[in-house]
């Protein structure tokens, strides 16, 4: 940013005060001769760094405009979505000059995106919030998202595959072997402060992962270590799937394809044993 005309004609005479042979013409009168002479380069570097500061804009213009936009520039475009806006007519933006902050947050739905490059094209993952959680785009949301990512993208990119998905379902079946001091045979404190810690961590687990991310069975083993009373976790079995897929088994990790992972039905998909473990390891 360029500086002001005030801050360049300080620096010129601080510069000269302790430069040796131009100090004594350091004067504190406006109408001094040199003060005059420090104004007028003053005001020719201040038009100067203007200048270079427009020049710089526009090529940087120029290079946005011309080179590919990268997949995180997807992703950012993606989240600057706003559901019911018409852009700026041959733009990538909308006019929001007037709409309130809140009207234009409460039409940006779109909270998590990822995208993926793939051999037929750039894949788009977009999910909402939705009673406090991630969840799918309506149909109409996605049809208008999809409309507003195929009029921004780069001309000539390979299509874009958009996806809003219903979170993969995860099962699990545990043994959990519990201090009976702390907790009961169903998982409960004995406190009676929360009837199922191990659960509730197990899904604070699942929210706290990256959208797009991965599920590592040992970073969950990690996580549900840290509940108090248990003593040692153990998944037997952990599946899950997507789509209309078959449930596969998860050996070390897994890469939700919707971009996130819920336990879907808590009776059915999370199946825990509790065992006493009496002595102390």
């Amino acid at each position: 940013m360029a500086r002001t005309i005030t801050e360049i004609q300080d620096d010129i005479i601080n510069r000269m005060a302790a430069t040796d042979g131009l100090a004594d013409l350091n004067s504190t009168s406006k109408t001094a001769i040199w003060r005059m002479w420090t104004y007028i380069v003053a005001v020719t570097v201040w038009v100067l760094e203007n200048l270079f500061d427009l020049h710089r804009t526009e090529v940087n213009t120029l290079i946005n405009e011309k080179a590919p936009h990268s997949l995180r520039w997807y992703a950012n475009k993606a989240r600057d979505f706003q559901h019911g806006s018409d852009l700026i007519p041959e733009e990538d933006y909308y006019d929001n000059s007037r709409l309130s902050e809140d009207e234009i947050a409460a039409r940006k739905i779109i909270a998590f995106s990822a995208v993926v490059e793939q051999e037929r094209g750039l894949r788009i993952k977009v999910a909402k919030i939705n009673e406090d959680d991630l969840g799918a785009l309506s149909d109409v949301e996605l049809q208008a998202f999809t409309e507003y990512m195929n009029r921004i993208k780069d001309a000539g990119v390979t299509p874009l595959i958009i996806d809003s998905l219903v979170a993969d379902p995860l099962r699990l079946e545990m043994d959990i072997y519990y201090n009976p001091l702390v907790l009961d045979g169903n998982g409960a404190r004995l406190d009676g402060t929360d009837p199922d810690p191990v659960g509730k961590r197990i899904k604070e687990y699942l929210r706290n992962l990256p959208f797009n991310g991965t599920m590592v069975l040992a970073y969950l083993v990690d996580a549900i270590q840290q509940v108090d009373g248990v003593v040692i976790p153990h998944i037997r079995h952990a599946q899950a799937r997507y789509g209309d897929l078959p449930f596969t088994e998860i050996d070390v990790q897994y890469s939700p394809d919707a971009g996130y992972l819920r336990i879907v039905d808590n009776d059915a998909d999370l199946q825990i044993k509790y065992f006493p473990q009496s002595v102390i390891l």
